[in-house]
This record gives C-alpha cells, structure tokens and sequence, in this order.
C-alpha cells in the first residue's frame, strides 16, 4: 500500500510520521491494525448483506455488479486495504463471473485517462529530473507574496486559471502538481508540513473542482454536452455554461477552498531563502529540450477539437520521447523506480467499475428507482432540482463522476416532463452533483493528485466531505438563486 494511506494529517497540527503496513509499533499500531479488521469485516458484511437480497431483485448481470460495486467503493473509501488491491479484485470477480464482456471490465487500461495519466507521471519526473520544477517555481513564488495566505489564495488562483487555457484536468494535475512540491521545498514547508499539504491541496482540489463550471475543463462536462446533443439537439455553448456555473461554483467555490485550506492547514509564513532567490543559473538544453516537449503537448491539448488526437495519446507520445535514452530527459531507473503502477491500477479499476455499471444497466436501474421514490411535482421547481441533483450525486457514488451524465443524459427528457422544467435545466443539475465531490476516490484527477503528491488519503478525505458539506449549505442554494435570476427556474 502506498504510505500516504496511513499518513494523517490532523486540522491544526503536523502529521506524524508515515508508517508502512508491515511495521509493528506497539500498542498504537496494534489499535490501528485492529480499526482496519474492523472496517474491512464491515466492508464484507455490507457486501454479504446485499448480495442475496439484490440476486433475488435484479437480472443477474446487475446483481453481481452490484455488490461487486459495494466491495469496491467500501475499501477505496475505508482506505482499509492498499488501493490497488480492491481494483485486482474487482478485475477477477468481474472476468470470472462475466459480468460484463471482458473489454468492458478492462476497459479503463485503454481509457484515454489512464494513459494520460501515466504520461502525465513521465513528465513530471522529467520536470523534476531536470530542474525545470524548481526554476518554475522560483518563479511562481515571486508571485506569491510573503505571507502563507496569500501563498495559499495564490496557489489556488493560478491553478484555476490553469484551466481556462489546458482542457485536460489531468493534464493539469499532472503538470502542476510537481511544480507547487518544488514551489514548498523553495518555501521551507518539509515532508510532513501543514504548508506543504495546503499548497499540495490547494492545487489539486482548484484546477479540479471549480473547473466543473468551465465547458472543456472537464471530462464530465464534455461528456454531458456531447450527449445532450446527440441525443436531444441541445447545442451547450461554452459562455452560456460559463454564465450558468462560474460566479458559484467556480469564483466561490474557489475562494471557499483557500478558506478551508488556510482553516484545516495553517502553518508559518514562508521562509525566503535569500540564495534562493538570486539570479536564476543559466537554463540548460535539457530545460529547453523540455519547455519545447511540455509547449508542443500544451499547444496539442488546446487544439484537440481541431486534430481529434486525444491529451491521452498525446502524453503517451510525449512520455515515450522522454523516456528515449538519449534524450536527456528522465532518469535510466524511470520507468522501474518513478512510475507509481499501484495509482494506474486504481485508477483502471475506478474506470472499470464505472463501465460494467453502466453497461449492465445497473445506473439506469438506480436513477428510475431514486425517480419513483422522489416525488417529483410540476409546481415545485425548487423541490424538483434538490431532488434530480440527489439522484445525480447518489449514481456519482457508484458509478465515479464520467459516470453521472452518461447514466442521466438519457432519462432528462422524461425527467423534463415529469417535473415541467426546461430540458436545460435538467441537464444543468448533472453539473450541481458532478462538481460536488464527497470522496476523492470518485475523481480520477483528484487520486491522481493524492498519488502523485504523496498526500495523506486521510487529510484529502476531510477536505472534500467538509467541503462538500459546505457547499451543499451554501453554494447550492446561492446558486439556485443565480438560476432564478437568469430565469432557467
């Protein structure tokens, strides 16, 4: 298991120091051990529990998805299990008792995003290998200020307008994450650092999360405008969506997460290395070499719709140019010692897990099950969005956050009629559940961010459940209020 899983960091304080699976470190660790018996005994209950009762309702295809599905999202959640395990798991269960065809189960392994990600892992190594990290930052942290809150407003600002201009959210990730870890060491925020975590944090959660409410910015949201064309003609223009989603859940929420971090996180203002700051040295060929690679991927990611060559495959290529021995670019040991195939595991077994949920119907079954029970009335607009973005969250749990409008976009139009809204509003309440994470393992980014950064899980879990709370209490609503205002309710 990768150590950030038992890596904690507690709001107010440092973390203690990481301990691996195979430690015994008295009696602690033995109550530790006894937590994680605990939680995976409970994982299988729930899954035994559910498995006869869901045989008996349900063809059999979704009745083994569905329980495989509590196993899985039970031990991701829990943590009580190293992250890859449950994803092998589930690639067994699901070949062996054919659930779905065999490239459905396996599908995340050819999944752009999969091999984004691990592209994305190549270059960052070679960010770091070269020193362009450290001079990136060098830069950035002039921009900062002096103080660690405005080091964490700023953080957060440049990675959100990051996505304005980069359309791949794991892309983003990806690229920055090794430039904020290089930006923390050149601060003085060490390993274990509540600074270090609340940079890490900052980044990853603002070029993910308010970047929801920016068209391309996101695969959900492309995903969702594609569908609602093709199925219904409903044409989503990028400054319409822009107007709908960005003053609440992009602006606010944003300047929600600097809160939140500063509040969970606090630590020290920066220390300013005065040797640090001098003059830069001069660049070195292997620096330009890279700028060029990471420009050529930055100009290819922007003008995907014109070449319809996916970030994955681009990042691929730039990945395979790195990794050429003579290019200078990553370490010989790269792909042995730098590449995290635990987080590529995971990350194919969360895309996996989405597609035999969809492709066994077992989304659908829940959206029109959750339908039935909600009550939707014509005269309670208000009433009718709260519940279809409850429904939307609810298959968002199941199936990760693509999942969500390939699994609603279908039924809108029913919908529509049942609640006597406009389509368009229908199709916007996707957007309320989708940019409201409430575990990080829904958002392939946002595990690829944990991993990358060696995040303590623990830390990242409490952020997004606390602001996932807080945006429900408050955003949702300001939001709502945005919506009656443009007179989409």
């Amino acid at each position: 298991m990768n150590e950030s899983l038992l890596h904690r960091v507690q709001p107010r304080s440092v973390a203690p120091p990481q301990k691996s699976f195979n430690q015994t470190q008295g009696p602690g660790w033995a109550i530790a051990s006894f937590g994680r018996r605990r939680q995976i005994i409970l994982v299988a209950a729930m899954t035994g529990v559910a498995a006869p009762v869901l045989i008996a309702v349900l063809p059999t295809p979704m009745a083994i998805a569905a329980p495989l599905g509590v196993f899985c999202i039970g031990m991701w959640s829990t943590g009580a299990v190293p992250e890859y395990w449950p994803a092998l798991a589930f690639f067994a269960a699901a070949i062996i008792l054919r659930v779905a065809p065999t490239e459905t189960v396996l599908s995340g392994f050819h999944s752009s995003t999969f091999w984004l990600l691990f592209g994305g892992m190549v270059l960052g190594h070679s960010i770091r290998h070269t020193g362009l990290g450290q001079r990136a930052a060098g830069l950035l942290a002039g921009l900062l200020g002096r103080r660690y809150a405005g080091v964490i407003a700023g953080t957060v600002l440049f990675s959100l307008a990051l996505a304005f201009i980069m359309p791949s959210s794991m892309g983003r990730i990806v690229l920055l994450v090794p430039i904020v870890a290089s930006l923390a060491d050149r601060m003085g925020y060490g390993e274990r650092s509540n600074g270090r975590t609340g940079m890490l944090v900052a980044a990853a959660f603002a070029t993910c999360l308010p970047a929801y409410a920016i068209l391309p910015a996101n695969t959900p949201n492309m995903i969702l405008a594609g569908a609602a064309e093709g199925l219904y003609g409903h044409r989503i223009s990028y400054w319409n969506y822009l107007l709908l989603h960005f003053p609440v859940l992009g602006a606010a929420k944003s300047a929600l997460l600097a809160v939140l971090v500063l509040w969970m996180f606090p630590d020290r203002d920066p220390v300013r290395n005065a040797a640090a700051e001098g003059p830069s040295p001069p660049i070195s060929r292997s620096e330009r070499h890279l700028i060029v690679v990471l420009g050529l991927c930055l100009i290819l990611w922007l003008t995907d719709g014109l070449h319809h060559v996916s970030p994955g495959w681009v990042a691929l290529a730039a990945a395979l140019y790195c990794l050429w021995p003579r290019s200078g670019l990553a370490a010989d040991n790269c792909i042995n010692q730098e590449i995290n195939y635990a987080t590529l595991l995971f990350v194919a077994g969360i895309l996996g897990l989405g597609a035999v949920t969809s492709s066994t119907g077992l989304g659908s079954t829940i959206v029109d099950s959750l339908s039935e029970h909600a009550l939707l009335e014509s005269d309670r607009p208000v009433r009718n969005v709260a519940a279809m973005t409850i429904i939307a969250t609810a298959v968002a749990l199941v199936t990760n956050l693509p999942g969500v409008p390939a699994v609603m976009t279908p039924g809108a139009e029913s919908l529509a009629v049942a609640t006597g809204l406009p389509l368009a509003t229908v199709l916007m309440t996707q957007v309320l559940a989708f940019s409201n994470i409430l575990l990080p393992y829904q958002a392939p980014p946002l595990v690829s961010a944990v991993q990358i950064a060696k995040l303590p899980v623990g830390a990242v879990t409490r952020l997004c459940m606390i602001l996932f709370a807080a945006t429900v209490l408050i955003l949702m609503p300001l939001d709502l209020l945005w919506w009656h205002f443009l007179g989409l309710m």
